[in-house]
């Protein structure tokens, strides 16, 4: 009878042990199961709140034929920036000249708009690596030979996108005296229409900005003189730890952009030449 009890519960103890075994396994099962679910779960979309003038053709345009859609060598590029980081990219627009108070007030991340990496903006702000190489460049009418510099507008019209102080700062060093009058736009595409107007005996605008209207439209423009000192341009962000993350991930995506040749591609649908890099 003894004998039979001892049997009955080392049985027992047997059933007991084994239930342990199958609970802890079970266990493990889901906790691994929990574990590869979140590690397959899709990385939540991080927001880039991009602003821009949309008025600096071909950098960032809105497209009248295509509905206003906002186009452009810049918009492009941050949609391939986007589709290799998994970003949900939205554009606000302003005016230029109300751009870095936007950034400065954290209602925007970044600025596309050719923004030249000036020393003043370096120290100040987080540049991507640059992607534009393009310099200032005095546009005239075709027929108007007299304007091939800025010593040539003393007594006459310039026209300047406000808040462009690159190029304002070039006028100022060369006529401290203010004999060159400033008439300011929203837009460089104003600028251009009052020089064929002949209301502007000329206008500031990059290079590259310059062929491509140029290019595009066929108006009787010429580019006045040499162009001025390359400043390269890129996106600029707030100075933080986060950012500084960020825009190593960018500058690490902008990189394979320009070793596949996707950089290249883009810029010479837009300007017919490669200004992503710059000039041999």
């Amino acid at each position: 009878m003894l004998k039979n009890r001892r049997r009955y519960i080392f049985k027992r103890a047997l059933a007991g042990a084994a239930l342990t075994v199958a609970a802890v396994t079970l266990l493990a099962a889901c906790g691994t199961n929990a574990d590869k679910s979140a590690s397959s779960a899709p990385k939540e979309q991080r927001v880039v709140r991009i602003g821009t003038n949309g008025a600096f053709y071909p950098y960032t345009f809105k497209n009248t034929e295509n509905g206003d859609k906002l186009e452009g060598y810049e918009i492009e590029i941050w949609a391939k920036i986007a589709e290799k980081l998994n970003l949900k990219v939205e554009y606000q627009l302003t005016d230029f000249a109300s751009l870095f108070g936007a950034l400065e007030a954290k209602k925007i991340d970044t600025i596309v708009n050719s923004i030249a990496l000036s020393e003043e903006r370096k120290a100040k702000y987080l540049f991507t690596d640059p992607y534009v190489y393009s310099g200032a460049q005095l546009v005239a009418k075709k027929d108007n030979t007299t304007v091939n510099s800025l010593e040539d507008l003393k007594g006459k019209k310039i026209g300047l996108v406000a808040g462009n102080k690159i190029m304002l700062n070039y006028i100022k060093q060369a006529d401290p005296e203010g004999k060159i009058e400033v008439v300011t736009y929203e837009t460089g595409e104003g600028a251009f229409r009052d020089v064929l107007l002949g209301r502007l005996d000329a206008t500031f605008s990059t290079k590259a900005a310059a062929l491509a209207q140029i290019k595009k439209t066929g108006q009787p423009l010429r580019l006045a003189g040499k162009q001025f000192v390359v400043i390269p341009a890129g996106s600029p962000f707030l100075i933080n730890d986060d950012n500084k993350a960020f825009v190593q991930e960018v500058n690490d995506t902008l990189n394979g952009l320009r070793e596949d040749g996707t950089l290249k591609q883009i810029a010479e649908k837009w300007y017919g030449e490669d200004i992503s890099k710059p000039a041999e």
